[in-house]
């Protein structure tokens, strides 16, 4: 592959990390088919190890991320519908204030629809913290696969 192309897919990589930092938008993917694109430009055994190596860590994080959260919060009693209230407000609080908006209005939205069920403010505090946790590890789980994939290729890069 040419080195421009291979600096091009750096690129998109290190976009697709801060996505998978960020969670704005769906950085793992963008870095699983960075990885893809490379592997199956490049072809024969290593590029071909490296797309399969990448994506699957990036399918395996993404599923882990969802398993473990819901085993977390379920823990924690926290309810699928406080999640729904906290990612409304959350995508609110996006537009309402750009960026920053995002965890703050998650935050606001979960602590509101906790409070009103519990009707307590250590009880609604426990479950926004659960929340907060579970959120905050599925980030590193997402991002665990992102560099896994992101390590398969430079190894790829190495190897070729």
């Amino acid at each position: 592959m040419d080195p421009i192309a291979e600096l091009i897919v750096g690129l998109v990589i290190v976009v697709g990390l801060v996505g998978a930092v960020i969670q704005v938008y769906p950085g793992s993917i963008i870095v699983a088919a960075a990885v893809a694109v490379w592997g199956v430009v490049t072809g024969g055994t290593v590029g071909w190890l490296v797309a399969v190596v990448g994506v699957l860590a990036v399918a395996v994080a993404g599923v882990a991320k969802y398993l473990y959260a819901g085993r977390y919060l379920k823990s924690a009693g926290v309810p699928n519908r406080t999640l729904l209230v906290g990612a409304v407000l959350g995508v609110v609080g996006f537009f309402v204030i750009p960026v920053i908006g995002l965890p703050i209005g998650f935050v606001l939205g979960v602590y509101l629809s906790e409070m009103g069920r519990h009707r307590d403010h250590g009880g609604a505090w426990r479950s926004t913290v659960a929340a907060i946790k579970a959120t905050g590890l599925t980030i590193l789980i997402e991002l665990a696969g992102a560099l896994i994939a992101t390590g398969a290729w430079v190894a790829g890069l190495l190897a070729t």
